[in-house]
């Protein structure tokens, strides 16, 4: 590898928050197709193997963010909100903000067609930069590297600021007025197994708030916690704050 080229991949390693162990890595990330076949006697592999990778990395990493940043939000809405994410326009607008296109290697016809510009090759190529970083690194270097350059799309997604369980914001609440923590008690779990139905009661000191059911002892948790919230914020409760 050529000085030139590898100083200017340090630097795109600074931008992204990672040095890697083997920037070879790297280097076949930004490597496009057309170059490979242009230059067959440097044996270079192009980026198209790593991108496969990267995308699946990109989805899951998403994911998990979008999972822990909206507990409420529906498997429909999570989905929406990942390709809002992950989409093509997006992640061409984060590698154009990297400069991924000055570090691609072209063929010469790719370079005359405006290739360090088009948003399907940035992508892409955004794709499989966050493959070799998990290869180098591992799954947690990846996280680390998608969250600081898609974290903030991430919480914008569903276009409200993520919203704590009613769980915790329950507990939180009552921990602050009266120095006690919410307790659920189950009451019941009727039904077949494969279509239980679970009740719990939410317990504050040896008083009960609210009742709540569910197809799962966490579903109905919440469902307690929910209505315990709407019980608290009404004042319809006997043991609120002042």
């Amino acid at each position: 590898m050529e000085d030139e080229r590898r100083q200017r991949l340090e630097q795109l390693c600074q931008h992204i928050g990672h040095e890697f162990k083997d920037i070879s890595l790297l280097h076949q990330a930004l490597c496009h197709a057309s170059y490979v076949h242009e230059h067959s006697q440097e044996a270079l592999s192009s980026y198209e193997r790593l991108e496969y990778l990267g995308d699946a990395v990109l989805e899951l990493v998403i994911s998990e963010l979008l999972f822990s940043a909206f507990p409420e939000a529906s498997e429909g809405e999570l989905s929406k909100a990942r390709a809002l994410v992950v989409n093509e326009n997006r992640l061409a607008a984060t590698a154009g903000g990297l400069g991924l296109g000055q570090c691609l290697l072209l063929g010469r016809g790719e370079e005359s067609q405006g290739g360090r510009d088009k948003p399907s090759l940035l992508a892409d190529a955004l794709e499989a930069l966050v493959a070799a970083v998990y290869l180098d690194a591992g799954l947690e270097a990846a996280r680390d590297v998608v969250q600081r350059l898609l974290g903030e799309a991430a919480q914008r997604a569903l276009g409200r600021k993520p919203r704590k369980d009613c769980k915790t914001s329950l507990q939180e609440l009552v921990q602050e007025a009266l120095h006690v923590t919410p307790r659920y008690e189950l009451v019941e779990a009727i039904g077949p197994d494969h279509a239980k139905t679970f009740t719990v009661n939410l317990l504050i000191g040896e008083r009960r708030l609210a009742a709540g059911s569910g197809r799962s002892k966490k579903e109905a948790e919440q469902e307690a916690a929910r209505l315990g919230l709407e019980r608290w914020a009404s004042g319809d409760t006997g043991i609120g704050p002042d």
